[in-house]
């Protein structure tokens, strides 16, 4: 195997974003334009408690220099930062830095590898072999050795198969899945649910429509100013609606629009000619991402519709094969998305508190296989030979 040599980065302005992305393949939350957008905004920075320390892998011979000598060659990566709370990750560690304060331990800075503000799946060892990604986990081990711990958030399987090789501990948690066979209508779809989970869905459409909202589906260069803007504005009454503080500010949408035109998905409702709700999404060719949504005034049923219905008629519509719908929520079952375990790795450096911490997710993770077995029980879908 080539040698390489390991730069943790703090920005990613010195790389190429083709090169880049062609690690990411395709994952538009693990693109350079994302990633980019984040950190140049400030949303994920230091001044926001992220900041990052990229870890990537580089060929050898790009320590060599002299003329005739190709540039680096980026190798690896793995998206990593500095953390100094436990905000915007979706796998709560709360209990685990109150147990560590409690004891007179610093729980921050922690290392974390995740994508933002966001519990999406996917590659968090972005390489080409094993070998690679084998390394990637040996020098974020490393790496961690000067904070408390590394934390790995929604790896593929594979991944966090290789990570408790490393001795990382993994941990599970579930999401709510939409998986698209290939129907070819909206009601191709509602035809293989249950009958009461079919006249629900049909009930909930009908009274947002009757309330007389109408929707529009926005992509890339259709969006304009003014759509990010409100957007903007339902995002943030939303959030401030919640009593939280919105992580993400206007200039990073403006940002995504017009770098990953093809990837952005803006669904607005709209009553008497007035947008009064909206949802921004992010897609690749195989999968939507649910992200935020925001409304300026209550209707029923209206954040099923503009959430969930608008974004599965686009996804048959351009046969997207998996909708991720974002973290909790088991009102998601009765409209078609399944139980979905996911995973993630941790490390803690303190070995008291490390096995501890192991004993717990033990138990959670038998607590975990007895709600999914649960929900399973309840699928929205038919039966066989039923109905």
């Amino acid at each position: 195997m080539p040698e390489f040599h390991a730069r943790v980065l703090d920005d990613l302005s010195g790389v190429d974003a083709t090169d880049w992305n062609r690690l990411a393949g395709g994952h538009p939350m693990l693109s350079h334009e994302f990633f980019h957008a984040l950190h140049q905004t400030g949303c994920a920075a230091a001044g926001s408690g992220w900041l990052p320390q990229f870890l990537t892998l580089w060929d050898e011979t790009a320590q060599n220099g002299g003329s005739g000598v190709p540039p680096p060659r980026l190798r690896a990566a793995m998206p990593l930062y500095l953390k100094s709370h436990s905000y915007g990750e979706y796998v709560f560690d709360w209990a685990w830095a109150d147990a560590y304060q409690r004891h007179g331990l610093a729980y921050y800075p922690k290392l974390l590898a995740a994508i933002p503000f966001s519990p999406v799946s996917g590659p968090r060892l972005l390489a080409a072999t094993d070998a690679d990604r084998a390394a990637l986990t040996r020098a974020a081990l490393a790496l961690a050795q000067n904070a408390s711990s590394l934390h790995v958030l929604f790896p593929e399987p594979q991944e966090a198969a290789l990570m408790q090789a490393a001795g990382m501990m993994l941990r599970s948690s579930v999401q709510f899945h939409w998986s698209n066979p290939g129907y070819g209508s909206f009601d191709d779809f509602l035809s293989h649910l249950a009958h009461d989970k079919r006249k629900k869905i049909r009930q909930e459409r009908r009274k947002v429509r009757d309330a007389g909202v109408s929707f529009r589906r926005l992509r890339g260069d259709e969006i304009k100013e003014s759509d990010w803007a409100l957007f903007t504005r339902c995002y943030n009454r939303t959030y401030r609606a919640h009593r939280s503080t919105p992580y993400l500010n206007l200039e990073l949408f403006q940002r995504l629009g017009q770098t990953m035109p093809r990837q952005v998905l803006l669904i607005v409702a709209e009553l008497e000619g007035k947008p009064i709700a909206s949802a921004f999404n992010l897609y690749s060719q195989h999968t939507l991402y649910g992200r935020y949504w925001g409304a300026l005034q209550y209707l029923p049923c209206l954040h099923f519709e503009t959430c969930y219905y608008q974004a599965l008629e686009f996804c048959i519509e351009q046969n997207i094969k998996v909708f991720e719908g974002g973290a909790q929520g088991e009102h998601k079952l009765a409209r078609g998305f399944l139980p979905v375990k996911t995973l993630s790795a941790h490390w803690l450096a303190h070995p008291e508190f490390s096995d501890a911490v192991e004993r717990f997710l033990e138990r959670e993770h038998q607590g975990i296989e007895r709600y999914v077995d649960e929900l399973n029980e309840h699928s929205p879908f038919k039966m066989e030979n039923n109905e």
